[in-house]
């Protein structure tokens, strides 16, 4: 059986634990000639109490948040490497798991690269895993890419 990949999806936080996963997708991406897909989630603002009105949702602050998130994301990846790959850029407002998952589904993506921060017990418990959460219900593979884990390189000198 052949594996095709065509379409990588790599969600940041622009963590530094994102960048290390950001290494695997994009040799991943060069190594299969593969469209990167990135992408940001910004979480929705709640609405909070103002003294003219019972209730307002800041849409102002909500879009400085998504314009500095899509200006980040696009400095992500270096101009020479954007240069010689297909790639694709999104910022969404949403919640994390959900907005990946549909757009992964959206888009055929055929592989998902995420990071994650291999927290286990009260604080997975706690904070959940977004990572977890997509390995568990994605309808194509996921590679989790754990900071302190093993490193496998793709491709070495030799060839």
């Amino acid at each position: 059986m052949e594996i095709s990949i065509q379409r990588i999806m790599f969600p940041t936080d622009f963590s530094d634990l994102a960048k290390i996963a950001q290494h695997y997708a994009m040799s991943l991406a060069d190594r299969f000639g593969a469209e990167l897909h990135l992408m940001h989630v910004v979480a929705p603002l709640m609405p909070y109490p103002d003294v003219s009105s019972p209730w307002i949702m800041p849409e102002s602050e909500l879009q400085h948040q998504i314009d500095a998130a899509d200006q980040r994301l696009r400095r992500v990846v270096d101009f020479a490497w954007l240069e010689n790959h297909s790639s694709k850029f999104t910022t969404v407002v949403g919640f994390a798991v959900d907005e990946i998952l549909k757009y992964a589904s959206d888009q055929n993506i055929d592989l998902i690269v995420v990071g994650t921060h291999g927290h286990t017990g009260l604080s997975h418990f706690l904070i959940g895993s977004v990572a977890e959460k997509i390995v568990r219900t994605a309808s194509c593979p996921v590679l989790t890419v754990h900071p302190k884990g093993h490193q496998f390189l793709i491709g070495s000198e030799n060839e």
